[in-house]
């Protein structure tokens, strides 16, 4: 008989719980979905662009924030913000654990909302395991139905939702319930509404315990002084274990005379577990630290009268009775790092130039000797408004006396805002006999309304191969 060895889902019905880190979590939840759903609504006024707030527009290949426009050519802004993003997780991670997981992670939020409409419209925990066993039978299909059915009217929200952030919001909702959107925004929707549908309603905790990779290389990241949820076990087991009340261990005195801990083997702490761990056996690779369980814990130590904490933050060293650092080497160079990465990202964002300027100079042919024995090069010159404001702009050529500007037939470079042109440059030169084969020079553009400081770039002017 051979053995398998694959291990079939155990499926979880979460019990609710209220509590300090339950409304934590909510709060979160509703500002993050405030935050994806509403943004690309927010209207914002510019002088010329799209009134959207955020908005990614592929085509014209810009990017709107708010008053930043982020183009191509600041993709390192990108790279700038994955860093931090990183570090940050490791600098958390050092010090609270997985507290990403439990509060911000987009598989646990959407799979929050998505247990509470299950557990709306099938009932609390021992409702849906009792629906879940029965036969299929009216009520079943009904409450089954209406839970997968209102799991896709948010899924595909969540879809459409993504989507606005591409176009402008009203005239893309539009177009695409009268069918005339782009099939991209049609196959994007859909795409985020099977795997939102998938992952927050048929996975759930498969995703965080099999799929995500955080959940493997986390522990390389603990330390003795992590904070972590922890049950703690001297106080909740005693000498004796733990035991449920009875009638010569009801009261608090009556237990610690028994030697039997605090803990009353209730198990409301493993039924409210998203992932369904207990979290008496210690530090598990599938808690995500979203704290219910201590939620869980403090209720039943409230009502029994006892102090709260048998389940709680804590670090390795402060169970076994020492004290937790939080100033390591470790988070100081965490932070240090996010406090530079962050510093020269903004430095970059503020200091960036008004007008992208680049000079190419153009190799077919490399040179022209002009009949008057004057030298000839010609250069392409990209020019990038990055303004909310149309540059009257003038180009000059610096480095080089007697050196002359051609431009051809264009009289004026005027760019409205956020547009792009390449202007071909003729430079013309009569070299010394003693000049060596390469020149250096400099192209120097001005607004003639002065109003932004010159920009230059370098170029060489060849005199011969």
């Amino acid at each position: 008989m051979s053995q398998s060895l694959f291990e079939a889902r155990v499926p979880i019905h979460p019990r609710s719980v209220s509590g300090r880190f339950r409304n934590l979590k909510t709060g979160i939840l509703l500002l993050a979905y405030g935050v994806f759903f509403l943004l690309p609504w927010l209207r914002w006024d510019r002088e010329t662009g799209p009134s959207q707030a955020v908005l990614f527009d592929i085509p014209n290949r810009q990017f709107y924030l708010f008053d930043l426009v982020v183009y191509p050519q600041d993709i390192f802004w990108l790279a700038g913000l994955l860093m931090i993003a990183a570090l940050l997780l490791f600098f958390v991670t050092g010090i609270a654990g997985r507290v990403f997981c439990g509060y911000f992670c987009f598989q646990t939020l959407w799979t929050d909302v998505f247990m509470f409409l299950e557990r709306r419209i099938q009932g609390e925990r021992p409702a849906r395991i009792r629906l879940s066993k029965q036969p299929w039978n009216t009520e079943k299909i009904l409450k089954f139905g209406a839970t997968h059915a209102t799991w896709l009217l948010v899924a595909f929200a969540t879809g459409l939702g993504f989507v606005l952030y591409w176009g402008d919001a009203p005239s893309l909702v539009r177009a695409f319930f009268t069918g005339e959107a782009a099939n991209a925004a049609y196959i994007t929707a859909g795409l985020l509404t099977l795997t939102t549908y998938t992952f927050a309603g048929l996975a759930r905790e498969q995703v965080c315990t099999y799929m995500c990779p955080y959940a493997r290389f986390q522990s390389v990241m603990f330390d003795r002084d992590t904070l972590i949820v922890s049950y703690d076990e001297t106080r909740g087991e005693g000498s004796a274990g733990r035991a449920k009340p009875s009638r010569d261990l009801k009261t608090r005195e009556q237990r610690q005379q028994a030697g039997v801990g605090d803990c009353i083997d209730c198990g409301y702490c493993v039924q409210v577990c998203p992932t369904g761990i207990d979290i008496r056996d210690g530090l598990q690779i599938e808690c995500i630290h979203c704290a219910l369980c201590v939620d869980a814990c403090d209720a039943i130590m409230d009502k029994q009268g006892w102090p709260r904490g048998l389940i709680r933050y804590t670090s390795e060293s402060a169970l076994e009775g020492g004290k937790t650092r939080f100033l390591k080497l470790k988070t100081v160079g965490y932070g240090t790092a996010i406090v530079v990465v962050a510093g020269l990202l903004v430095l970059s964002i503020l200091g960036r130039a008004e007008l992208d300027a680049s000079v190419s100079q153009v190799r077919q042919p490399l040179f022209v000797q002009m009949s008057d024995g004057s030298t000839q090069n010609s250069y392409e010159i990209a020019l990038n408004n990055k303004t909310q404001r149309s540059l009257d702009l003038e180009i000059d050529v610096l480095g080089l006396e007697g050196a002359t500007l051609d431009l051809g037939r264009v009289e004026e470079i005027v760019l409205e805002p956020s547009q792009r042109t390449t202007v071909l440059a003729r430079v013309r030169y009569h070299p010394d006999a003693d000049d060596p084969t390469r020149l250096p020079l400099e192209f120097e553009i001005t607004d003639r309304e002065g109003t932004m400081d010159p920009v230059r770039v370098s170029s060489q002017l060849s005199l011969r191969p």
